[in-house]
């Protein structure tokens, strides 16, 4: 049993928390679990985030300097936070009045596509930097209008140096090229990618004497995936080899759990359109025609995505389908 304190030493006690100069016991970290949303998997990890977060801050060195030069005084650009979150977010948290320079991003290599990096600056900076390239005072100022023609021609000659920057920031590393392709001024209109598509946030904070912002680079997360993996592989550290039987037991114990889960299977025969006066006539017996032959294949979901297209028939007495093939879902995304 604890020994009790004595009402001196309880009163001791109670004058020290009233003057502060005891801490409060910090909470014990039990429970260390942490939240997964399985509908937006994580594509990458926290040391290829880390790699591409070193790329960028050689990129935000040589701004540092390049914005320097534009503003005539000491601007400093650093890298704040990277992040993964689908397109929509993104896209949804843009201002209406904003710029951004739509840059292709091309591999070199065969084996990747052609993809787009968004550039973002606040609508403030740009008129900031506008200022300065025409002669201006550096006041910051930012009127309530769209940029003219001759503004978004000096903001592309700008937005062009920043391409080849990244460029050579990326070619350090990674063998790629950069163009400008076009410069946006409403972030509601731009439809870069699908909106549940994962894009890889770069938020980089912008301090100059008068002004301090943020912009943001949005990438895809499938375009960077190829790269970031090739990445890793030829520039960082090799990583400690696993055994393999402990591997192949973990990846059996995994599938093991995953067997064991419930899933939802729906096989559609075909889809109608109906008035409301036709549904509310319709009476037992009665028969709707649809669009689809009785022999040809329907789709099967497997919770609610395409999956597998189907006959349908009997089999012991009892409706049945029998699983035709496999539903390209790459193919079904292209066309969508």
């Amino acid at each position: 049993m604890s020994e009790a304190l004595t009402q001196n030493q309880i009163d001791e006690l109670l004058r020290r928390m009233r003057a502060g100069e005891l801490e409060e016991p910090k909470a014990e970290e039990k429970n260390k679990e942490k939240l997964y949303d399985f509908s937006s998997p994580k594509k990458f990890t926290k040391d290829q985030l880390s790699s591409l977060s070193n790329l960028y801050e050689n990129f935000t060195r040589v701004l540092s300097s390049y914005f320097t030069g534009i503003l005539r005084s000491t601007c400093e650009v650093s890298v704040v936070q990277i992040e993964e979150q689908r397109y929509q977010e993104f896209n949804n948290a843009l201002p209406d009045n904003t710029l951004v320079g739509m840059i292709s991003f091309e591999q070199n290599e065969d084996s990747y596509n052609e993809s787009t990096i968004m550039l973002e600056f606040p609508t403030s900076f740009g008129y900031l930097v506008l200022d300065r390239l025409m002669g201006g005072s550096g006041d910051l100022f930012t009127p309530d209008r769209d940029y003219t023609d001759i503004e978004i021609a000096l903001l592309s000659l700008f937005y062009t140096n920043i391409t080849n920057y990244m460029q050579e920031a990326w070619n350090s590393f990674f063998p790629l090229k950069t163009e400008l392709r076009s410069i946006e001024t409403n972030g509601r209109l731009l439809q870069a990618f699908s909106p549940q598509d994962i894009v890889v946030i770069v938020s980089i904070e912008i301090k100059e004497e008068r002004y301090t912002g943020t912009a943001n680079m949005c990438m895809s997360a499938e375009s960077l995936e190829g790269v970031i993996r090739s990445f890793s592989t030829k520039y960082m550290h090799s990583t400690k080899q696993q055994d393999p039987e402990k591997e192949k037991h973990k990846q059996e114990i995994i599938i093991d759990y995953l067997k064991s889960t419930d899933l939802e299977i729906t096989a559609y025969l075909d889809t109608c359109q109906m008035s409301l006066a036709d549904i509310m006539h319709l009476q037992v017996n009665d028969v709707v025609i649809l669009n689809r032959r009785i022999d040809e294949d329907i789709v099967v979901e497997v919770e609610g995505i395409p999956w597998f297209t189907a006959r349908i028939g009997e089999a012991h007495s009892k409706k049945a389908i029998k699983l035709v093939k496999a539903i390209d879902k790459e193919a079904m995304k292209r066309e969508a």
